[in-house]
């Protein structure tokens, strides 16, 4: 299944232009989110996660390395290959920064970063011939941050423009989605999921308004916020953690937002997070029972190779036996 081999995994140039876009635009939004749209962390943290990223990346990917005899993937490249080998580390530790607010307990940060980079190498499963993880990075730390902290929370949606009014407030979400599904367009190629996640939602959102006599307007209008906007196009549209194929990507998306409605009607706070997890986590099942079940196939016709090639016992007749006598 994971092969030793002496080449590194590379992504595809298409992936890391998308990686290298992403990390742009994350750094960008967490710049002027603090000097103009009123983030409400600590300064020092973003640098504070990013050191945390880059270190458990590069320490992750030398023990990985090592064990399976390669080169590590930030060697070999120059400069160049070292940034674009830190780009997935960026992006995590700056999402999970800008989406998680744990007061001041900055240690709390700190391990969120850690576990979304860890998952990276702890929870894989093998698709087209090697392991790859399946779990969304920052959305699983900033998930297991809100299971273990009670306390915890995530940032409050009004901090990415409360320090700016109209019409500015207005054309912040407007730019996000225009770059943001330009990017899934061109480069990630994850319109397909985005159209099952946002049509389930507003489907969503209509059916516990009729069932549970909630908001339908409320539920609706969710989706023009700064935070929904950003979980849509920066997120829940992770290439590595979601699948290519048109079909699937509509399933995936879809079910995120079904899950998402379950959890909101039994009043589960933060289903969002919870949803991505849970069928990030479907998802890794479902392929680790492919592998299964191909594996067990594969071993059945080696049997049946195996058994076809065993020469059958000797008969009266036959060259073997032309010495014995049949008898009555």
């Amino acid at each position: 299944m994971a092969e030793k081999t002496n080449n590194p995994p590379r992504h595809d140039p298409k992936v890391v232009t998308a990686l290298r876009r992403f990390a742009l635009s994350m750094t960008v939004f967490n710049i002027l989110g603090y000097t103009v749209l009123g983030f409400e962390q600590p300064w020092l943290w973003p640098l504070i996660a990013l050191a945390t990223g880059y270190i458990a990346e590069i320490g992750l990917e030398y023990i990985s390395a090592r064990n399976e005899g390669r080169p590590p993937r930030f060697t070999g490249g120059g400069a160049r290959g070292f940034m674009e080998f830190l780009l997935p580390a960026h992006i995590t530790s700056l999402a999970m920064n800008m989406l998680i607010y744990v007061n001041d307990q900055v240690l709390v940060l700190i391990f969120g970063v850690l576990v979304a980079v860890g998952t990276k190498w702890v929870l894989r499963a093998p698709v087209r011939g090697r392991l790859r993880h399946f779990m969304n990075p920052s959305n699983f730390g900033i998930a297991v941050i809100l299971v273990l902290f009670p306390w915890a929370s995530i940032a409050p949606p009004y901090h990415f423009t409360e320090s700016v009014s109209n019409p500015i407030d207005w054309i912040v979400p407007g730019i996000i989605l225009f770059f943001g599904t330009m990017l899934n367009a061109k480069l990630t190629n994850r319109m397909w999921l985005i159209v099952g996640w946002v049509g389930v939602f507003a489907l969503q959102a209509v059916v516990r308004g009729l069932i549970l006599d909630t908001s339908i307007p409320g539920g609706l209008a969710m989706m023009t916020g700064v935070a929904f906007i950003l979980f849509t196009n920066y997120m829940i549209t992770d290439p590595g953690t979601s699948p290519s194929k048109p079909l699937s990507q509509f399933a995936f998306g879809g079910g995120v937002a079904l899950v998402y409605g379950v959890l909101t009607g039994m009043s589960i706070p933060y289903g969002i997070f919870f949803a991505t997890a849970i069928v990030c986590l479907i998802r890794g099942g479902f392929l680790w029972s492919l592998y299964i079940v191909d594996k067990s196939r594969e071993q059945a016709k080696a049997q049946e190779r195996s058994a076809a090639q065993v020469p059958g016992p000797a008969v009266a007749g036959s060259p073997a036996g032309e010495k014995e006598v049949a008898t009555v």
